[in-house]
């Protein structure tokens, strides 16, 4: 088991850095899950410091105007180097804004990405008070039928975000 932190204070969190007011702030703990789980990484045309970080030869044009960085022969991130990112200081918007406990929040498990899902099955979120429960409970109604694991579990947060955290407000 995994403290996942109290789940209102994370809702909080999520709202702040779906909004670009801050970057998830994840308890890796040297967990690398995600950058070796054969994930494309977006990178937009705006994030002039990631972008002159990272090779050119490592990105590709997607639509929209944004690029994407591949993973390896391995499904690793390129920047992943020694089970560390090479370029952290400098990652792009999508690698500050993932946060796994998305998945846990909205009780799915990403079995399209067998190394994030072990992580998933460990996280436990606190439910300090009944709000926290509420809006817990918010958040995994929340979860649409269709998708993908990630699609599902980030339109259930988003979806989540409102009325949770305006349960969480309730006196």
């Amino acid at each position: 088991m995994r403290d996942a932190g109290a789940f209102g204070e994370w809702l909080d969190d999520m709202r702040a850095v779906r909004l670009g007011e801050r970057d998830a702030e994840v308890p890796c703990d040297g967990c690398t899950a995600c950058c070796e789980s054969s994930q494309f990484v977006h990178v937009d045309r705006d994030e002039t410091d990631a972008l002159a970080h990272i090779p050119a030869a490592l990105l590709f044009p997607a639509p929209g105007g944004h690029r994407l960085m591949g993973f390896d022969e391995h499904g690793r991130c390129p920047m992943l180097v020694d089970r560390r990112c090479s370029i952290y200081e400098h990652r792009p918007r999508a690698c500050r804004m993932f946060d796994c406990r998305v998945y846990a929040a909205a009780g799915i498990v990403p079995d399209d990405k067998p190394l994030v899902a072990v992580r998933v099955r460990e996280w436990r979120f606190a439910e300090p008070t009944p709000a926290d429960r509420a809006a817990h409970d918010a958040v995994r109604r929340a979860v649409p039928a269709g998708g993908s694991a990630t699609e599902r579990a980030l339109t259930a947060v988003g979806r989540g975000i409102d009325e949770g955290t305006e349960v969480l407000k309730r006196p």
